[in-house]
């Protein structure tokens, strides 16, 4: 049914969603982005499905959005830009409001969008060793249909060391950012996500579920409003002579015109 994530469930009801493209690393494309969202609303309206666990194939959780469904923007025209980003936010809220339990098993570094997919995870545990970074700035782009559900999981003042300046962190400032829960050895990963998980099998999944919904309402708002803003954001980006440079550069394999680091 799936072609670039695969889904699994066990006898107690614990589904696991794999993002499945690992010789890209993870990176989302078009139908990535379809079928994740597709996912979260079948999973959530399973009742079979206690919790679901999010995790990726390969060396990589996610490396962010595919350049090749960005390069594809810039020769979009505003609709197009429009109505694929707006695919990305809603795939990104349907995980976030997805009536199950989400737990992150980051096996792997986390990039641009895969740091938003591990923003929507109820608790995400990481390996050691794992990098991660808020890289768009790099490109001309920004962080933006992610952002909400990032300030939600860091705190503004976490996510100003970070979400702006594209720079790589490592697994131990991801907790302390609030973005993991934890890290442990590679070797350690199922115990500590299934230590996430045993929880949830003995509660109510009514009750969770309404638990996870006034989470929600009390925490920081990401409604229509906050997301439609996010979308004209991006869009903006992408219209820009910065992006069209900063992923002219990266196919290029050449710096962008603004980077003097040495």
């Amino acid at each position: 049914m799936f072609e670039t994530i695969s889904v699994t469930q066990d006898a107690r009801g614990v589904a696991t969603l794999t993002l499945d493209r690992p010789e890209k690393h993870n990176a989302m494309s078009a139908q990535m982005i379809s079928e994740l969202t597709q996912a979260a609303a079948q999973l959530g309206a399973d009742d079979t499905v206690r919790v679901v666990v999010l995790t990726g194939a390969g060396k990589s959780f996610c490396a962010g959005g595919d350049l090749g469904w960005m390069q594809d923007q810039m020769a979009a025209d505003p609709e197009t830009r429009f109505a694929e980003a707006r695919k990305l936010a809603e795939m990104l809220q349907a995980l976030n409001t997805m009536p199950k339990p989400l737990v992150g098993a980051l096996q792997g570094n986390a990039f641009g969008g895969g740091v938003g997919l591990a923003a929507v995870c109820d608790v995400a545990v990481g390996v050691d060793g794992i990098k991660m970074a808020l890289t768009e700035t790099r490109l001309g782009l920004i962080p933006a249909t992610i952002g909400p559900y990032v300030i939600a999981r860091m705190g503004a003042a976490r996510a100003r060391r970070v979400f702006m300046s594209a720079r790589m962190f490592d697994a131990a400032e991801a907790v302390d950012l609030g973005l993991l829960a934890k890290t442990v050895p590679a070797a350690d990963l199922g115990d500590a996500v299934e230590a996430e998980v045993q929880p949830y099998l003995s509660c109510a999944p009514g009750a969770v579920a309404s638990a996870k919904d006034l989470v929600q309402a009390l925490g920081p708002r990401i409604d229509d409003a906050v997301i439609d803003r996010t979308i004209q954001s991006l869009v903006q980006r992408w219209e820009t002579d910065e992006a069209r440079e900063g992923i002219s550069a990266f196919f290029d394999k050449r710096k962008p015109a603004w980077n003097t680091q040495v």
